[in-house]
């Protein structure tokens, strides 16, 4: 029973607000002016105001389809632009790795005093000095090609 009284109570409590109504009018300036609650000395004329049509399923379903289509795009262009940005940093990583190595090795040039060939004898054959310096100078600008510096 008490159960019953609080829903009437509730419900009634909603009707002036779903039967609110809308007057018009219009002043002394010849404005007109729209509101809920009409002014004492202006004549005023209630309006009906007509509820917005109700969304159809098939628009609903459109608008839910578009925004899907709209999240899934913006979810692969992430997932792109994460591909992409993970390959740039391997490539970044390969290329460190790779001046790492050829400044050891450039080190090493540097630390020894003469370089030689191995002939068809298998025995050593020592080249000129002029050799070795334009051996250094050649392996130096590769490291400088390649890492951008020594």
């Amino acid at each position: 029973m008490a159960r019953r009284l609080l829903i009437s109570l509730f419900l009634l409590s909603l009707s002036p607000f779903s039967h609110a109504a809308v007057y018009q009018w219009t002043d002394a300036n010849g404005q007109t002016h729209f509101g809920d609650r009409p002014p004492a000395k202006a004549s005023t004329k209630e309006v009906r105001v007509n509820a917005a049509p109700a969304q159809t399923d098939a628009t609903a379903r459109d608008r839910q389809q578009k925004m899907t289509e709209f999240l899934e795009q913006q979810q692969q262009e992430r997932e792109e632009r994460q591909a992409a940005e993970a390959k740039a940093r391997q490539q970044a990583e390969r290329q460190a790795e790779m001046c790492r190595k050829l400044q050891a090795r450039l080190k090493h040039l540097e630390s020894v005093s003469t370089f030689y060939d191995i002939n068809d004898k298998g025995e050593r054959e020592y080249v000129s000095e002029e050799e070795n310096l334009q051996i250094r100078e050649q392996f130096r600008a590769k490291v400088q090609q390649e890492c951008g510096g020594a």
